[in-house]
């Protein structure tokens, strides 16, 4: 982006707080086209709900492109007998509460995925929730938890060791990275969809222009086949967008997760 713009692009990572402080940073900002966020679904639309913040990312923020998938994956430890999700829930709904799933922690897309599993699948498992995805992976493969949504970059290579068995992706379609591993959806939980995207979005009055010229840039430097191979090198997809689809993405995430959270109770402290 910074060659197609002209410009420097300067990255400024600021963890913690489930994104929320890179969030807020990005809300406290001149809204003059030159401060963007790369936020998550959870930044953009669980937080808000699940947490007190200073800040509205809907009322303060604005869309300008999707960037990339960041997708999870169904996985058991290899030494499990389950062989597909069917599987796995039939085992879940012969012992409720018995199971047991890694979660990156509360509210975050592997919990949430979690949660969601059991309210459409009608099982009752128990989750566990980590400091990160690596820790997960540890505890997979030593058979202390049973499975988990764990992102794909934390899990690929262990899957294509035969250590753990990626039984189906938690999205309405397969990923082109695996594509012979089924959607949660197409193994008996009909509907069934976690998507794990990434957005850019600018602090809320950033010119029109701007956002136009930001959105373009988005797209042509995913375009480009060498940015394409290192982000599926990484278990990523390219994904851009209008700043209209982004919307109107951001709107339906919102309203699919608001009854749920709302209902399960999750809280961040």
């Amino acid at each position: 982006m910074g060659e197609i713009l002209g410009q420097p692009v300067v990255i400024e990572n600021r963890p913690g707080a489930g994104s929320n402080i890179a969030s807020e940073a990005a809300v406290r900002s001149p809204a003059d086209g030159y401060t963007i966020l790369l936020a998550t679904i959870g930044a953009l639309v669980v937080s808000p709900m699940a947490m007190r913040l200073s800040f509205d990312p809907q009322r303060d923020l604005v869309p300008v492109s999707m960037a990339v998938d960041l997708f999870n994956i169904l996985v058991v430890p290899a030494d499990r007998p389950w062989r597909n999700a069917a599987e796995l829930i039939a085992a879940a709904k012969a012992a409720p509460g018995r199971l047991s799933y890694g979660t990156s922690g509360i509210a975050g897309g592997p919990h949430l995925a979690g949660v969601l599993f059991d309210r459409m699948a009608g099982i009752e498992t128990t989750p566990v929730h980590y400091r990160g995805g690596a820790l997960i992976v540890t505890d997979l493969l030593s058979g202390r938890i049973d499975f988990s949504f764990a992102t794909a970059p934390s899990v690929l290579p262990q899957i294509e060791a035969g250590k753990l068995r990626a039984l189906a992706v938690p999205t309405l379609t397969r990923s082109r990275l695996l594509p012979n591993v089924p959607t949660v959806a197409e193994s008996g939980v009909p509907g069934f969809d976690v998507p794990g995207w990434y957005a850019v979005v600018a602090p809320r009055g950033t010119p029109e222009p701007a956002i136009a010229r930001l959105a373009s840039a988005m797209r042509t430097a995913l375009d480009e086949p060498e940015v394409t191979a290192t982000l599926n090198r990484n278990g990523l997809e390219p994904k851009p967008s209008t700043p209209a689809e982004l919307a109107a993405a951001w709107a339906e995430e919102r309203a699919k997760w608001e009854p749920i959270i709302r209902e399960s109770g999750i809280r961040i402290e």
